[in-house]
């Protein structure tokens, strides 16, 4: 399965470069473990991870506190149903708002 993100900034209407962000898996304990963190490209994306997410819930956590003061960190939960598949999960972000939605 493959997964990629795209963090734009919206008060800038730019994409947004260099954002770590870090994908985990959340455990059975109910707690989340780190499988692997990048940073964006000058096109405000991550199109590849070093570890595979397999199926499961899993989350990226964005490092915001460059984009916004009130949001210095956004976590997006999803789930992987298909191991085949491929799944892009993109952030728009401003100072006082964020959205994102399943993408292709």
């Amino acid at each position: 399965m493959s997964l990629s993100t795209h963090v734009l900034d919206a008060a800038k209407g730019l994409p947004a470069a260099g954002i770590a962000v870090r994908l985990e898996r959340r455990a059975e304990d109910g707690g989340w473990t780190p499988l692997a963190e990048a940073r964006t490209d000058a096109d405000g994306r991550i199109r590849e991870w070093d570890a595979e997410p397999g199926t499961g819930i899993h989350r990226l956590v964005f490092d915001t506190a460059g984009l916004s003061e009130f949001y210095p960190e956004v976590a997006v939960a999803f789930t992987v149903t298909d191991p085949e598949g491929h799944l892009h999960v993109p952030l728009l972000i401003s100072p006082f708002a964020y959205s994102t939605y399943r993408g292709s």
